[in-house]
């Protein structure tokens, strides 16, 4: 038996709000905008996607999962990134490691990879 990757479910407190941050930050497409189930990928035909849903909780601890990016530029990504509204996290990964931890609007942390 074999498993297709449909998408990855994330917890928000405004689906729509985090879910267009991601597009705008990732260069996706939204594929459904409902604020219930707001969905994008990296086109409409082309899956995996992330699929944003409402939860009333507000974020507490470290994700269980995390995304990793792997960008041409590290320095210039993160400035994007930065600019765009995410911030800098701290996890606990110390001072003498080859990626930045940073966190969406919603404090979902997310790494920037250095080269390879």
């Amino acid at each position: 038996m074999a498993l297709e990757w449909e998408q990855t479910v994330v917890d928000a407190r405004d689906p729509a709000a985090l879910g267009s941050w991601w597009a705008q930050a990732l260069g996706w497409v939204v594929v459904n905008g409902s604020p219930q189930e707001y969905e994008i990928r990296p086109s409409p035909e082309r899956l995996p996607g992330l699929l944003f849903v409402p939860v009333a909780d507000p974020k507490v601890a470290k994700n269980r999962l995390h995304l990793d990016f792997r960008p041409a530029d590290q320095a210039a990504e993160v400035a994007r990134l930065l600019a765009h509204g995410a911030r800098r996290a701290d996890i606990g990964q110390g001072g003498d490691v080859t990626w930045v931890v940073l966190a969406d609007p919603e404090d979902n942390e997310f790494c920037v990879l250095g080269s390879r």
